[in-house]
């Protein structure tokens, strides 16, 4: 088993801490559900990658542009949580992860409907 790395742990204290943040601070349009799926910070702790899925998915990148215009108060609220040294610049990017999962579902119940019919 290897041994559980400290920009790891940070990863996962940056997502639990930024998703209840979000919650509390942010306003993205009447029926979007913003989730962090996954952090991935450098080694160094220079910088983390937050990517965010957004649904609807077209609303994505307004949301992106939100986040992106409040990166820093959201840094400034994350760093008065976690108490890290040295906080991680973070950074959004949207996942469209979910999105190509039910495009990829959606293809393969088109196939077996053809195969049935066949």
């Amino acid at each position: 088993m290897q041994p559980f790395h400290r920009h790891q742990r940070v990863e996962s204290l940056i997502m639990e801490e930024l998703n209840k943040i979000l919650l509390k601070e942010m306003e993205f349009p009447t029926g979007t559900l913003v989730t962090i799926t996954s952090v991935e910070a450098q080694k160094d702790l220079e910088y983390a990658l937050i990517n965010v899925s957004v649904l609807p998915t077209q609303n994505s990148n307004e949301v992106l542009e939100m986040l992106t215009k409040r990166q820093k108060y959201l840094q400034h609220l994350l760093l008065e949580k976690i108490h890290i040294k040295p906080m991680p610049e973070i950074r959004f990017r949207i996942d469209y992860g979910l999105e190509n999962a039910a495009e990829l579902e959606k293809t393969f119940i088109e196939i077996e409907k053809q195969e049935k019919s066949d």
